[in-house]
């Protein structure tokens, strides 16, 4: 089975896919290590069908020097992609190609999935019009998933 975990920045799904890989103990990939730099959310969803679900492999992409790292693999049956992206009608016919496929987006008020971004990456705020702007295009053609979680009110301020 592959699942692949999509949604905005900041509404869950790295925090969602880390608990579910380490439940099951399946791989997972992270879109965060896939795109080419900050313009690059289509061309990652391109990686993830062709590479990671196509062939087991992909290049890691290393944001500080703006290339690309070295070759990861991805063994076994089961695989959980997660990040903006990991839902297209490309990755979709992959996974389907391969097996069995859950698709899960996560979503919520964007005050709040930015306030968590920012919390967890601070360099990212300058950027982030920017992704937002292919995020809205990628979701605009995103296929419907099998499930939609939408994230209530931060438990504190400190979200």
């Amino acid at each position: 089975m592959i699942v692949l975990i999509d949604g905005p920045s900041g509404a869950g799904k790295t925090t969602f896919a880390k608990g579910l890989a380490s439940l099951l103990a399946w791989p997972l990939v992270s879109m965060d290590d896939v795109y080419p730099g900050w313009d690059g959310l289509a061309a990652g969803s391109a990686i993830a069908a062709e590479q990671i679900i196509g062939h087991g492999r992909y290049r890691c992409w290393d944001w500080h020097n703006n290339t690309q790292g070295p070759w990861r693999y991805v063994q076994g049956e089961h695989l959980i992609i997660e990040g903006v992206g990991a839902l297209t009608p490309a990755t979709l016919a992959a996974a389907r190609a391969k097996g069995e496929v859950l698709s899960v987006v996560f979503d919520g008020p964007e005050q709040w999935r930015k306030a968590r971004a920012i919390a967890r990456d601070p360099e990212y705020l300058p950027f982030w019009q920017r992704w937002a702007k292919q995020e809205q295009f990628h979701f605009s053609v995103m296929p419907t998933p099998d499930v939609r979680w939408w994230m209530g009110a931060p438990v504190s301020e400190n979200v």
